[in-house]
C-alpha cells in the first residue's frame, strides 16, 4: 500500500513541473503533461505514482513497471518501459525528495494538527506575550509572560512556552513539546513531546548526599534546525546549549547542559551527548551513540552506531566501537579477534 489516508496531494502536478524542479531531461517529452498523484516506490507502485531509481541492481525490475513517473539516472532511462515517463536526474533521490515535498508539503511542516487556524478559545496565553500576525495557537497550549512569537509560527496542542522564550517564524511546535528557557530561530521544527530547556543532570556530593548544582543558562536553537519526538535538550548550567543552523536530530536523543552543537550535523536516535560535548560543523553519529562528558568531535567527523566515544575526534575522521577508535583499526581488530576464534575452533577439531 502507497495511498495515504491521512495526507492528501496540495493539487495537480505534472510532469513537466518536475522537469523545472532541476531534473537534467525528460527522455519521454510525450508525457510531459502526465499527472502525477501520489508517490510510491518501484517494489509497490501503481499508475499514477511518481518513484526514483538509483543503482544498476534496477534494471531487470524497469520492465515491469505500470504506467508511472521514474526519475533515475541516465544509464537507467533506456530500461523503463515505453508507457513510463522518464525524467533523468544524477540524483534521483534528491529530486524525488523535493518532488514529494512539493506535492505533500505537510508532511514536512503541519499547518495545523487540529484542523484550525488562529488562536483557540482554549489556549492560556499571557497578556505580556507578543505573537505576530499568522501565528496558530492551538487548544490547551500555554504561552507564558513576555514571549514573543514570530509570524507562520505554529504552536500545537498541550505545548508550553516557558516565560520569556523568543520563538522565531514558520516554527512548528509539536503536541505536548515544552520549550522553556530558550530561544529558537526561524523554521524550526520540534516534534512531539520533546523537551527544551530543563535543567541538566548536574549534582555535587554533599555532607546529605548529592546537592543539585544551579542552571542558569539558555537552549539556543539556530535557524532550520529539527529536533524529533521525545528528544530532550538541556539548557546550560553557566553557559548554553547551542545547536548549530540546520542540525538534524532524531526521536529519543538526549542533549546534556552547555552541549555545542555544530551546523548540518546528523544525530540520529538513541544517541546521548554528556555535558559540554561540543561538535564541529557536519558531524553524523549513528543510532546509539554514547559521547563522554566533554569530548570534541571535530569538523565532517562520522561516529558508527553504538559506538561509545571517550576521546575527542580531529575532524574528518570516521570512528567505531566501544570505546571508539578509528575505524580502520576498529575492523583490524575484528578480524584478528575472528581469525583467533576460527584457528580455537579448528585447532579443537583436529
Amino acid at each position: 500500500m502507497n495511498s495515504s489516508t491521512f495526507f492528501k496531494p496540495s493539487g495537480a502536478m505534472r510532469v513537466v513541473d518536475v522537469l523545472a524542479m532541476g531534473a537534467d531531461a525528460l527522455a519521454t517529452p510525450n508525457w510531459s503533461e502526465r499527472l502525477i498523484e501520489s508517490l510510491g516506490t518501484i517494489e509497490n507502485v501503481r499508475p499514477g505514482n511518481l518513484i526514483f531509481a538509483d543503482g544498476k541492481d534496477y534494471a531487470p525490475k524497469l520492465a515491469l513497471l505500470p504506467e508511472c513517473t521514474l526519475i533515475c539516472t541516465e544509464y537507467l532511462a533506456p530500461f523503463a518501459p515505453a508507457h513510463v515517463a522518464v525524467l533523468i536526474a544524477k540524483r534521483p533521490q534528491q529530486l524525488f525528495a523535493k518532488a514529494g515535498r512539493a506535492l505533500f508539503p505537510e508532511t514536512i511542516a503541519p499547518k495545523s494538527y487540529t484542523g484550525k487556524t488562529g488562536i483557540s478559545a482554549n489556549a492560556d496565553i499571557s497578556d505580556g506575550a507578543r505573537l505576530e500576525p499568522d501565528v496558530t495557537v492551538e487548544s490547551g497550549a500555554i504561552i507564558g509572560d513576555n514571549v514573543e512569537i514570530g509570524s507562520g509560527t505554529l504552536i500545537g496542542p498541550g505545548v508550553i512556552v516557558g516565560a520569556g522564550c523568543r520563538i522565531g517564524r514558520n516554527c512548528v511546535i509539536g503536541p505536548n513539546a515544552t520549550v522553556l528557557n530558550a530561544f529558537l530561530g526561524n523554521r524550526v521544527l520540534i516534534h512531539a513531546g520533546a523537551r527544551i530547556g530543563q535543567d541538566g543532570f548536574g549534582f555535587v556530593p554533599g555532607e546529605r548526599g548529592l546537592e543539585k548544582m544551579p542552571h542558569i543558562g539558555r537552549v539556543i536553537i539556530q535557524d532550520e534546525v529539527e529536533i524529533g519526538a521525545n528528544t530532550t535538550v538541556d539548557r546550560g548550567a553557566l553557559s548554553d546549549t547551542v545547536i548549530g543552523e540546520g542540525t538534524k536530530i532524531d526521536n529519543l536523543v538526549q542533549i546534556a547542559h552547555n552541549v555545542r552543537i555544530g551546523r548540518n550535523c546528523v544525530i540520529t536516535g538513541h544517541c546521548g551527548l554528556s555535558g559540554s560535548v561540543t561538535l564541529g560543523d557536519r558531524v553524523m553519529l549513528g543510532g546509539r551513540v554514547g559521547l563522554a562528558d566533554h569530548v570534541t568531535i571535530g569538523d565532517g567527523s562520522q561516529v558508527a552506531a553504538a559506538s561509545g566515544v571517550m576521546n575527542d575526534i580531529p575532524a574528518g575522521e570516521r570512528w567505531a566501537g566501544l570505546p571508539a577508535q578509528p575505524i580502520k583499526e576498529f575492523f583490524r581488530e575484528v578480524a584478528i579477534i575472528r581469525n583467533l576464534v576460527r584457528a580455537k575452533k579448528e585447532k579443537r577439531n583436529d
